[in-house]
Order: structure tokens, then C-alpha cells, then sequence
């Protein structure tokens, strides 16, 4: 149990640095290497994207708070956007993840695949979306949060790649949209891990220390060490050339996710 615990805090150790360093997702990092060491350490196959899925968003619930904590001190949260999405948010997440823990392994690595090849695209040409509108009602809120709520829990995210991209077409600036999304996806995390873990609680081939699709082991070790080393990564940010190294990273997300297409053909 010692090597396996020690296997998960190098897991939070790098997530939190490179998420600190690049200002993105916990959970675009920490899934793919949940699946490597799931894998290693022997789990089967056919909950390991499910366990995955969950550990990454029970991670996001702790590592959120301190997000939307420190722009919420710089004035960066909207907060009566949050009110007009969360619902949506929660209904959209819970519903993902519950039609998750019925998918197969094969199909959620599948939808996880073409996720990362959407993201590294965007990071490799940097395109934002023109600011073209405004922010809408509750109505179209409530259907945006489901939309976000639901594609976030099946890949495991905070719901940033979709959200902040949504509030700079609705003519929010990026550091706002930024700090938005960051309260925004503290409701993604608990609704999704909720959802993981009442789906998974009936199932028998889970690993020891397991809450549903929740494992112990790797909550702890990527919480404890990412919390700490994502201030780190900040500050590296203000030294390395950030912009290339984004483009570096996106070309191993194609790296990973054509490795992981491969292993599902």
C-alpha cells in the first residue's frame, strides 16, 4: 500500500505543477495517468475509466474551492452567472455520470480520446471565440449548464475548457470568464462525484478502499501533493515561456490520446 500511496501523491505532485504552470484542468492531467496506474496496478479493465473518472472529480471538489477562493479575493467571480448555471450544472453532471457508470470502458476512453484532440487543438492554434453576445436567461443557462455539466463528468473535468470559452463569447473578459469558471466548477466536482459514487456502489470488482467509483488511495495522494504544488507552477509561470511550452503540452496530449485510441482498436 506504501508504493501504491506514493504512486498517487507523484501523480498530484505533477498534475498540480503543470496546472499551475499552464492554467489548465487538474482533470485533463490526472485522468489519463489514473489510467496508467490503474492499469499497472492491475485493476480490471472494465471499471477503470469509471474509477478514473470519479477519483478526478471527488480531486477537483478540494482543489476548486481554493481556486474560486483566490479570484473570488481579486473580484474575478461572477457570481450571479454561477446562480443562473448551477442548476443546470448539477442536473447535467449528476445525469453524465450516471449514464457513464453504465457505458462501457471502451466508449468512455473513446469520448475521453476525442476530448483531448479538441483540446490540444485549441491550446496548438490558440483561437478563442469572438465576444458576439450576451450573457442569457435562466432558461438558456439551465440548458448551457446541462450541456457543460454532462460532457465535464464524462471526461472527469471542472468544466474550464467549455465554460471559459461559453462566457468570452458572452462578452466576458478572459481573467473574469476564468474566475467564473473556477466557482463553476466546484458544483461539476460534487455533483459529479456524487453521481460516481452512488452508481458505483453496487459493483463488486472494485479495489479495496473504494467508495463507489471513488478510490481512497489516489484522492489522497493527488489532493495533498497538487494542493501544494500548484503554487509552484504559478510561480514558474512568471519564468518560463508559457506559450510554447502550452503548445509542448498539447502535442503530448495528441501523444496520449493516440496511444490511448490505440489501445481501444
Amino acid at each position: 500500500m506504501t508504493a501504491i500511496l506514493f504512486m498517487y501523491i507523484l501523480v498530484g505532485a505533477v498534475a498540480g505543477i503543470l496546472a499551475g504552470l499552464l492554467g489548465i484542468g487538474g482533470g485533463l492531467i490526472i485522468v489519463p495517468m489514473l489510467v496508467f496506474c490503474f492499469v499497472r496496478q492491475g485493476i480490471p479493465d472494465t471499471i477503470i475509466m469509471h474509477l478514473a473518472l470519479g477519483t478526478s472529480l471527488a480531486s477537483i471538489m478540494f482543489t476548486a474551492v481554493a481556486s474560486f477562493r483566490a479570484h473570488h479575493k481579486h473580484g474575478a467571480v461572477h457570481w450571479d452567472v454561477v446562480k443562473k448555471i448551477v442548476i443546470g450544472i448539477f442536473t447535467g453532471t449528476f445525469l453524465g455520470s450516471t449514464i457513464a457508470a453504465h457505458l462501457s470502458t471502451r466508449f468512455l476512453k473513446g469520448f475521453f480520446v476525442v476530448f483531448l484532440y479538441y483540446v490540444a487543438l485549441q491550446m496548438l492554434t490558440s483561437k478563442k471565440p469572438k465576444p458576439s453576445r450576451q450573457i442569457p436567461g435562466h432558461v438558456a443557462m439551465f440548458g448551457v449548464g446541462n450541456v457543460i455539466g454532462m460532457v465535464s463528468s464524462l471526461v472527469g473535468i471542472g468544466g474550464g475548457t467549455l465554460s471559459v470559452p461559453f462566457m468570452i463569447w458572452c462578452n466576458m473578459s478572459v481573467h473574469h470568464a476564468i474566475g467564473t469558471s473556477a466557482a463553476i466548477g466546484f458544483p461539476i466536482a460534487i455533483a459529479g462525484t456524487l453521481g460516481y459514487l452512488v452508481n458505483g456502489l453496487e459493483v463488486h470488482n472494485l479495489p479495496d478502499f473504494s467508495i463507489g467509483y471513488i478510490y481512497l488511495p489516489a484522492l489522497f495522494g493527488i489532493v495533498v501533493t497538487s494542493v501544494l504544488t500548484a503554487p509552484l507552477g504559478v510561480r514558474l509561470a512568471h519564468s518560463l515561456p508559457v506559450d510554447r511550452l502550452k503548445r509542448v503540452f498539447a502535442l503530448l496530449l495528441l501523444v496520449v490520446g493516440t496511444r490511448m485510441l490505440i489501445g481501444i482498436l
